[in-house]
């Protein structure tokens, strides 16, 4: 019998702190290749530390795995490289600069035959209104737009795994839902996702596993399809 793959992405007893306060307390979880997973948690749960933990975009304890990969001592250029990319909530973009300009930016991993055209024309065909914004400064784009914008320069530097930070924030319940749904199509083309989300039913609709935080820790972990017969989670979550 072959062993199984190791997961896309594993953390093991990761934890950090900010001065003296713990904001994420020894924590352990995975994606699998191809898979999405969803962590849900109340504001101040450790959500967003724990991804910036994962890039090493703050100090933290423990060790990060690869592809059964230790990259525990990787810098977060080198974590990219892999093919590791965050779209921290915020969004990070070059305000004064063009959609254009801010998608080529993603564009640094390319290698061999493949061209920068080529890759802007995949992320035109999940987001078209940026193509109609091609020129258009990312400072004068909707929320929603922005978002997009944020998505597309990410897919850009095609990644191997996209962990997302509330990418749904702020927006429209429309412009929310067809950026989810399109983190769910890029799901079914193989992608592995990690999406810290706060609109929870749709996240766990477009989900295979999830993680639940408070405090600092994971509290639960259980597939996507069996919330709802969690009395607390599905009351918390999902009503």
């Amino acid at each position: 019998m072959s062993a199984s793959p190791p997961p896309l992405i594993e953390a093991r007893d990761l934890a950090a702190s900010y001065g003296r306060v713990q904001a994420l307390k020894p924590t352990s979880l995975s994606v699998a290749e191809g898979e999405l997973v969803t962590v849900l948690g109340p504001n101040g749960a450790g959500k967003s530390t724990m991804l910036r933990a994962m890039m090493r975009l703050t100090s933290a304890s423990g060790r990060v795995l690869f592809r059964g990969r230790d990259i525990t001592g990787l810098s977060t250029h080198d974590r990219a490289k892999e093919g590791i990319i965050l779209v921290m909530e915020g969004r990070g973009l070059f305000s004064q600069m063009t959609v254009r300009e801010n998608l080529v930016l993603g564009a640094y991993t390319l290698t061999g035959d493949e061209t920068v055209d080529g890759r802007l024309d995949g992320v035109f065909r999940l987001f078209p209104r940026l193509k109609e914004r091609y020129e258009q400064v990312a400072g004068s784009l909707s929320g929603g737009e922005q978002q997009m914008l944020a998505v597309g320069r990410a897919i850009m530097a095609k990644p191997k795994l996209l962990m997302l930070d509330e990418p749904s924030l702020g927006l429209a319940p429309r412009v929310a839902s067809e950026i989810l749904e399109t983190l769910g199509e890029l799901n079914r083309q193989g992608l592995g996702i990690l999406l810290v989300e706060q609109k929870a039913p749709q996240a766990l609709r477009l989900a295979q596993r999830v993680y639940v935080l408070s405090l600092g820790g994971i509290v639960a972990e259980l597939p996507a399809s069996e919330i709802k017969s969690h009395h607390d989670l599905s009351r918390y979550y999902l009503h």
